[in-house]
């Protein structure tokens, strides 16, 4: 018995993968206009995934999407909205073609291809290099400071945004990625002081052969201590990667301009840039998983996903202390 509570139909969705619990989990919930923020953040708490998106009707667009972590509500994810647009495909809410969602960061662009994959065009890219010692880098990332600074002659640490703003931190070797071992007190003061939502490290040796790049996300300072598959990180991860000229050592012509600090920034496009990179990301925390990224004016992420549960919670109205009962 629910004593006049709301009842929020809730579903998981495993983004970026074709297989069930694997990839990165996201909370769904569809009509979700009579919920306020208080009881979407508790839905959040109980379902304690990275994040939960809630999906109500928009003036502006198809969709408006707000995203809850366990403990706040965030500006944009990726992952969340591509498992919004693979439930909302396969329960035909949304037929294949394009659309637009409402956001914090404004009005995207999304798509679901007839194959089900989910695309959505992120936020204009802002980078912007940061000045942080190896040293402070390394002790709290728990890695070799040799490993940073062996990639940092080309590739400079700086924070880069789709939406959300990373500290993109390039490493040498995958066993360095893998071999990572993060003191979040000091990742999360590191973070919190160049105005990032947490950090994402990278290396170009990949698991596999068809993948540009595999990374790590940690955003303890959202609650989100190590995210499986990030499509907003991945995004960043993406620009700054054409920005730097990664893949030729040099820069072409420029894509847009953004604000980073007190610094206007121009994105630049590496023209000897794959057309599509893919940023694997997940198998540390066994929910491996690939993101693929384009950058070609815009930033779009895609991939596939997958429900992997639906369900129904009963939501207290916000004046009760009684906690949402399954």
């Amino acid at each position: 018995m629910n004593n006049g509570a709301l009842t929020a139909s809730v579903r998981l969705v495993d983004a970026f993968t074709d297989e069930p619990l694997a990839g990165n989990p996201a909370g769904v919930v569809f009509e979700a206009d009579e919920l306020v923020d208080e009881q979407r953040q508790a839905i959040a708490n109980e379902l304690s995934v990275s994040e939960t998106a809630f999906a109500s009707e928009s003036a502006d667009a198809d969709y408006r999407l707000q995203y809850f972590t366990p403990t706040q509500e965030v500006d944009l994810c990726g992952h969340a909205t591509i498992g919004t647009l693979v439930a909302a495909h396969e329960t035909g809410r949304l037929e294949p073609g394009t659309a637009t969602i409402e956001t914090n960061v404004g009005v995207l662009g999304v798509e679901i291809e007839s194959d089900g994959t989910a695309w959505m065009t992120q936020d204009a890219p802002t980078i912007r290099e940061v000045d942080l010692d190896y040293d402070r880098v390394a002790e709290a990332l728990g890695v070799e400071v040799a490993a940073l600074e062996g990639v940092g002659a080309d590739l400079p640490l700086a924070v880069s945004s789709t939406g959300l703003p990373f500290l993109i931190v390039p490493i040498t070797y995958l066993q360095d990625v893998g071999g990572a071992e993060p003191d979040m007190a000091k990742i999360e003061t590191l973070a919190d002081e160049v105005d990032a939502t947490g950090i994402y490290l990278f290396t170009f040796d990949a698991l596999e052969a068809d993948s540009t790049a595999h990374g790590r996300m940690f955003a303890p300072g959202a609650g989100v201590p190590e995210d499986p598959v990030t499509g907003t990180a991945s995004g960043a991860a993406g620009a700054y990667l054409r920005r730097f000229g990664a893949f030729s050592g040099d820069t072409g012509g420029t894509v847009t301009a953004g604000t980073g600090g007190d610094t206007s920034v121009a994105v630049s496009i590496d023209e000897s840039a794959p057309t599509e990179l893919v940023m694997e990301q997940g198998h540390y925390v066994d929910r491996p998983g690939r993101v693929r990224v384009r950058v070609d004016g815009d930033v779009r992420v895609g991939g596939h996903g997958i429900v992997s549960m639906t369900g129904e919670l009963a939501v207290p109205s916000v004046t009760e202390d009684d906690i949402i009962e399954p």
